[in-house]
């Protein structure tokens, strides 16, 4: 018996005795968690150091530039009503959705939707993981374009049971997404593809996909029948020169095959409060999703704060305005830092993080090799960096540093740290 099978799990029964059990008497896929957590090494690596001195997460994306704003803003509402305590709808409370509505139309669709083609659950992965759910069945693939977000495969293959299937893009012309890309991609899965998921802005690279570059999406996408997610949580997120285009600005309607994903978590810097939105115009998806929202519910006193909060136009103006301040400010200080490092790094305009371009700091270009530079960066610097490999980048030697999730001394230290390890 492994070391994983061996760990023992109590629970209370209904005589009054506590029983123990193994992990081997639970079903394959209990155990397969117990032993082989979805989670990537890096993210466990993190919990496991956090907290302890001299330790610089610059793994996590979260966006921790704008507390004090949100803490006061958040102060200032007092106590939330009653109906908060009790049931509401599973996909949000309509008051809710009504003035999500509006704010979404606003500030990241570009056009108005209606409120019965918004739900609301407990954070974006959550959304994308009921939404796969209901699109696809086990055994199916979705197609991702690399370099991607690390927790795409935890959110569809996990409890899904899904194949993520990637089209992996290139150094030399700067992995840019082209359709010759997502065609091959599609003729080598060797699982029937179901979907496409497209993130804008993107994430690791922090890039703004231009109308253009959104319709070539589309139009490869229509051409084969398949649905497609638009992942734009990170829509407000914006501070180069390209301007953040929703899919739906580009459509009168979303039709069957449309769909976007969008959370408070990282434009508002609230990723503990579990809200992610999705709209959609298929009335089936919706309703296959009601019937799942009940796990995966955000709480009604999370749904009234934010409602409260986006129904006040000139906070959330004066917000936004000083996100993008500070977002451009502190990239432009993480730029120069890296380019002062010896650090060559990809060009930004979005997101929270930057490409950092580590090959020369490589021996072999292989992924052996980037994780063996990853750990010896984790061990002798105690800077946490997510690795390339975990982005699903097919290059070696490329990481990903997220520059707001903590103060920007502490990521300018974590850069000067990353010279130590440079070859000698």
């Amino acid at each position: 018996m492994s070391r994983a099978e061996a760990k023992e799990i109590h629970r209370e029964r209904p005589s009054g005795y506590i029983a123990v059990m193994r992990a081997g008497s639970l079903s394959r896929r209990g155990a397969r968690l117990v032993g082989d957590s979805p989670m990537p090494e890096y993210i466990l690596e993190h919990f496991g150091r956090a907290g302890s001195e001299g330790y610089v997460p610059l793994c996590i994306a979260e966006n921790k530039l704008m507390g004090d704003l949100l803490l006061p803003a958040m102060a200032r509402l007092g106590t939330p009503p009653e109906h908060v305590l009790g049931y509401d709808a599973m996909v949000g409370n309509a008051g809710f959705r009504e003035r999500l509505a509006g704010f979404m139309a606003t500030r990241v669709l570009g056009r108005r939707v209606d409120p019965s083609q918004i739900a609301v659950l407990a954070g974006a992965g959550t959304v994308l993981e009921t939404v796969f759910y209901v699109l696809c069945d086990p055994g199916d693939a979705v197609l991702v374009p690399t370099p991607s977000y690390a927790g795409f495969w935890a959110d569809l293959e996990t409890r899904d049971e899904l194949t993520v299937v990637t089209a992996d893009g290139a150094s030399a012309n700067g992995f840019r997404l082209d359709v010759e890309r997502l065609d091959a991609a599609l003729a080598a899965s060797e699982h029937p593809v179901k979907a496409l998921l497209f993130t804008n802005p993107d994430n690791p690279m922090g890039r703004v996909a231009t109308p253009g570059e959104i319709e070539r999406v589309l139009e490869w996408s229509s051409r084969r029948g398949l649905h497609v997610v638009f992942d734009e949580i990170y829509a407000l997120s914006v501070f180069g020169d390209t301007a953040f285009t929703s899919v739906a600005a580009l459509r009168p309607d979303l039709g069957e095959f449309l769909h976007i994903v969008w959370a408070f978590s990282k434009d508002f810097g609230a990723s503990g409060l579990r809200c992610g939105v999705l709209v959609s115009e298929n009335r089936a998806l919706l309703d296959a999703v009601g019937a799942l929202a009940y796990w995966g519910a955000t709480s009604g006193h999370t749904q009234w704060m934010l409602s409260e909060l986006i129904a006040d136009d000139a906070w959330v103006d004066a917000y936004c305005a000083t996100l993008e301040e500070r977002l451009r400010d502190t990239y432009t200080q993480v730029s120069e830092a890296l380019s002062k490092a010896g650090i060559p790094h990809l060009p930004a305009e979005g997101g929270i993080f930057v490409v950092c371009d580590l090959r020369g700091f490589l021996g072999d270009a292989t992924e052996v090799a980037e994780h063996a530079l990853w750990k010896r960066i984790l061990d002798e610097t105690q800077v946490n960096l997510t690795p390339g490999a975990a982005c699903r980048i097919a290059e070696p030697g490329f990481m990903r540093l997220c520059y707001a999730a903590e103060p920007l001394p502490v990521v300018l230290e974590g850069i000067q740290r990353l010279e130590l390890v440079r070859p000698r």
